[in-house]
């Protein structure tokens, strides 16, 4: 049954990899397998699947896709861009946006948001733009680390080791991931600084982008305010909606994003030429279903690796690896993850290692949240390697190619690699420092 279950696991991801178009399909019918074997079971859609987490990912895609259509986050990448005089402190503005952005929206969406921009100010001095996007993207993998809502693996991790919003700040007392993240950043902005030392044409004068509605933006804050505030109440309001209460509030929010669009009618005249009847819930960038049940779909099929087993497996290879020695197993995690996140999604990823992680701080005698959060970097980071190891950059390699610029496996890599090195080192030398 093991051997079953793992090969099952095995075939999914690598058409995962093969064919990410169909990546919500292949799961489904993985899922069907193990249903049809008898390896996980009905009753097991209520018990296995996260469905806080998939409440925080979806009220949050809402409100960000709302946010992108407002206006603001262009609005805020203009302001810094006009203050700059050279293209390289212009486009390193825009790349701090963008990671600004993506502490609180998903990686994708703020590459949507700010690209445009780039891509402008690129055409308007007649420069190649494929190092400021890359820079973009890359810039904003990291930063969706920082918070409960900025990518799917903090979210992931959140729900799966009980964590509310305020724990990504402090968690027992100490730092937690945040200032982890934070530092990382500003490790990695003097690679990007090299990366873009050469350019120093003068920006002159560039369009400012034009505000439809701050309405997003104070749902968006008010939603970050409210998962603050519920992450004091804890247990006081019983333990089932104390560890839902996220998702709740999440999809809440958005719901009223929802309806909210529905009465106003923000970005239909823009995407749909103000044809009347177009609404919200059929604009698939906004709800994205697909993302939705490829991430319930992974639920299941990393719970069949735990009922099977394969897990404490696992994670028992990792315990007689480090053998006695924590360091061995954190830099294990860490610059493991970095290596296989390079090349395969960190979101099924994430899923399958944190119950190894979890049993390999028990086995160890080890505090988990530092596994996890070693974990956490790792994945989210070494994405960035790679044009195809995060969406985002899959994303902007995408808008290149239709402004006919190409993008090199190798070109990518020469900024990824050291940006993701230096990234990584300085996050994870933090944690191991404070949670050791």
């Amino acid at each position: 049954m093991k051997l079953f279950t793992l090969s099952i696991f095995v075939i999914a991801y690598f058409f995962f990899i093969w064919k990410k178009q169909y990546k919500a399909q292949v799961c489904w019918v993985a899922c069907a397998v193990l249903f049809l074997f008898g390896i996980i079971r009905f009753s097991d859609i209520f018990t296995i699947i996260n469905w806080n987490v998939l409440g925080i990912f979806w009220g949050t895609l809402v409100l960000a896709q709302l946010f992108s259509l407002s206006g603001v986050p262009a609005y805020l990448a203009n302001i810094l861009v006009v203050k700059a005089k050279y293209v390289n402190w212009a486009i390193l503005s825009v790349c701090l946006v963008a990671g600004a952005i993506s502490v609180f929206v998903e990686n994708v969406a703020t590459v949507l948001i700010v690209a445009p921009i780039a891509l402008a100010i690129a055409q308007k001095l007649k420069v190649n733009p494929v190092p400021f996007l890359i820079g973009i993207a890359i810039s904003s993998n990291l930063q969706g680390a920082a918070t409960l809502v900025g990518d799917p693996p903090s979210i992931i991790l959140a729900g799966f080791a009980k964590m509310n919003f305020n724990d990504f700040f402090f968690l027992s007392g100490r730092p937690s991931i945040f200032f982890a993240i934070e530092l990382g950043a500003l490790a990695s902005l003097g690679v990007l600084y090299f990366v873009f030392r050469r350019n120093k044409e003068r920006v002159g004068v560039v369009e400012r982008a034009k505000v439809t509605t701050w309405i997003p933006t104070f749902l968006l804050g008010f939603m970050v305010l409210s998962l603050v505030g519920a992450s004091f109440l804890g247990s006081s309001i019983g333990h089932r909606l104390s560890v839902n209460l996220s998702g709740i509030i999440c999809m809440v929010f958005g719901f009223i994003g929802l309806m909210w669009h529905e009465l106003t009618g923000l970005g239909v005249r823009k995407f749909n030429r103000g044809k009347l009847g177009s609404t919200l819930f059929h604009d698939i960038r906004i709800l994205d279903w697909e993302t939705f049940f490829f991430l319930a779909g992974i639920f299941l099929i990393v719970g069949s690796l735990t009922k099977a087993g394969i897990i404490d497996d696992l994670a028992n290879f990792f315990i007689r690896f480090a053998g006695d020695s924590r360091l061995m197993a954190y830099l294990a995690i860490v610059w493991g993850s970095v290596f296989f996140s390079a090349f395969v999604d960190n979101v099924p990823y994430v899923l399958a290692m944190l119950p190894v992680v979890r049993s390999l701080a028990l086995g160890m005698e080890m505090s988990p949240s530092l596994l996890y959060f070693g974990l956490l970097i790792g994945a989210s980071v070494g994405g960035n390697i790679t044009p195809i190891g995060a969406s985002a950059n899959v994303v902007a390699c995408g808008m290149l190619k239709r402004n006919n610029y190409t993008v090199g496996f190798i070109q990518f890599i020469r900024i990824g690699l050291p940006f993701t090195f230096f990234a990584v080192l300085a996050s994870s030398t933090f944690i191991w420092l404070v949670w050791r």
